[in-house]
Parts: structure tokens; sequence; C-alpha cells
């Protein structure tokens, strides 16, 4: 499993993660971002790639 954390004071929500991580991320009705604060190894690569393309640099994994 992976840790998944996201600092909510430098998301400004532009959903780039949900396009690369669709089933870590995703934007609800308000288009606030929800992820799920685990996820399984098998998303590493897509996590990964959230995190390179989030513009604000607002993901990370746990160490």
């Amino acid at each position: 499993m992976i840790e998944i954390r996201v600092d909510m004071n430098r998301c400004q929500h532009y959903g780039q993660c949900v396009f690369e991580a669709p089933n870590v991320f995703q934007l609800n009705a308000q288009d606030r971002l929800e992820w799920k604060a685990t996820a399984d190894d098998a998303e590493l690569s897509n996590v990964e790639a959230a995190i390179d393309i989030c513009p604000m640099q607002a993901i990370s994994l746990a160490e």
C-alpha cells in the first residue's frame, strides 16, 4: 500500500491529478479535490504521474 498526502493549503483544485490517477483522485460536486489516503501498489505509477503534473506541487507520498 502507498500512502498519499495532499497539502490542501497548496492545492488549488485544478484537477490534473484526476486525469493521471482517477482511481485515487476525484473532484466532488463543488469541484473540491477528494482522494484516497491509501492506494494499492498498482497505482504507484499513476500517483507518481499525478505528483509530477500537479501545478502547485501539493501531492506527495508518505515516507
